[in-house]
């Protein structure tokens, strides 16, 4: 959400400086005003049974939406069907991809008993919702890393590679459900 935080003038004024700046060029026919960059696809998501997870779950989408741009995620409105369920267990955490920016995930309890921070439990399951696989071990800073680097890890942002994947699988090209069996059961660990 970091573009969308300019105002429309300014984002047009930026479009139109980039080239002068050695940015992408911007194919501006005569008379025409520079397009825009795309709208974010948003996806929402139902905290509801998230039970005392309910915050976390709020914060970990919002980590993802202060890091990337070509997807947001909103909570559901009242009676809206969410594409994202996020539930509350006694299990490890885990998540059930659907399609991409579809499925359910849970946030055991297992893991908060051991001392695993909740934020990023829900920050890095909502990344295999956005198509993020583990990648472990790994240190603290990659968010995708999961439970690797031990409780005392508090990081809930992704870092630049996994920012980029989610960009990339959000760009409008890579819209399609991720291969069977690819990220079901993707978990914290």
């Amino acid at each position: 959400m970091r573009i969308r935080s300019l105002t429309c003038g300014l984002a047009a004024a930026a479009m139109v400086s980039l080239p002068l700046a050695g940015g992408p060029a911007v194919a501006v026919g005569p008379g025409a005003a520079p397009q825009a960059a795309p709208a974010p696809r948003v996806l929402t998501y139902d905290a509801s049974g998230a039970a005392e997870f309910r915050s976390a779950v709020d914060r970990g989408a919002a980590a993802w939406n202060e890091s990337v741009d070509s997807v947001e995620l909103r909570p559901a409105a009242s009676g809206q069907r969410a594409d994202i369920r996020v539930l509350a267990d006694n299990g490890w955490p885990r998540a059930v991809p659907g399609s991409l920016g579809n499925g359910t995930v849970y946030i055991g309890r297992q893991a908060v008993e051991q001392g695993y921070h909740t934020v990023r439990i829900s920050a890095h399951e909502l990344g295999h919702i956005l198509g993020l696989p583990d990648r472990k071990p790994g240190p603290c800073s990659s968010l995708m890393s999961g439970a690797s680097p031990g409780p005392g890890c508090t990081n809930v942002h992704p870092d630049a590679s996994e920012r980029a994947e989610v960009e990339d699988n959000f760009s409008g090209a890579a819209r399609t459900a991720p291969a069977a069996g690819a990220l079901a059961g993707a978990a914290l660990d």
